[in-house]
């Protein structure tokens, strides 16, 4: 098994392609290692001294370190305990993960939420996806939208940029019912 690391808009975050399916669905970020315990192969890479995060998208993982750690002390590890994983043959998650529940499309504002939904799924999430990341939707009210930003998105320097200049934009353009778009923390 070959994996391949590439680097990330943020420097803290390291993206890993196994070269194998990671998720047939959906993605999984798991801010600390309290809430891998779903997930064997999370919990394989926690146990890697210095790694804060863990992000799952359909063909990768992304990693991020704590700031005093350099990746070349790291990353060695963090690759053995993917190959490892995937010679033990064990599930990447083991059960289903609990979803976070999200504002229904079927109220006054359903409309609206279909088309953010649909611009994120379409436009936005594959192209952070190639970043290591993604953004998630958690609510549009008044104007506002509401995302969570995930795996490489996460803590990255550029973020900001990303959701003011790049998604709230797009999303104005489309939808003149969108105000602003802000970032909801975990």
């Amino acid at each position: 098994m070959f994996i391949q690391t590439e680097s990330t808009p943020n420097p803290a975050t390291l993206k890993f392609l196994p070269g194998e399916k990671v998720l047939e669905n959906g993605t999984a970020d798991f801010s600390d290692k309290n809430f891998a315990t779903k997930s064997p192969l999370a919990l394989r890479i926690f146990s890697v001294e210095g790694v804060c995060r863990v992000f799952f998208g359909s063909d990768f993982i992304t990693v991020t370190k704590a700031e005093n750690i350099e990746w070349d002390l790291i990353r060695t590890d963090i690759l053995s305990a993917i190959m490892d994983h995937y010679q033990s043959g064990s599930p990447i998650i083991d059960g289903e993960l609990d979803q976070e529940s999200h504002k229904d499309q079927n109220g006054p504002d359903g409309k609206i939420i279909f088309q953010i939904k649909e611009l994120l799924d379409t436009r936005v999430r594959p192209a952070v996806a190639q970043d290591g990341g993604d953004i998630t939707f958690h609510g549009y009210e008044n104007g506002i939208v509401f995302l969570h930003m995930q795996g490489a998105c996460a803590g990255c320097p550029s973020s900001t940029m990303t959701l003011k200049m790049g998604i709230e934009n797009l999303l104005r353009h489309y939808i003149p019912e969108v105000e602003e778009v802000r970032p909801i923390s975990e």
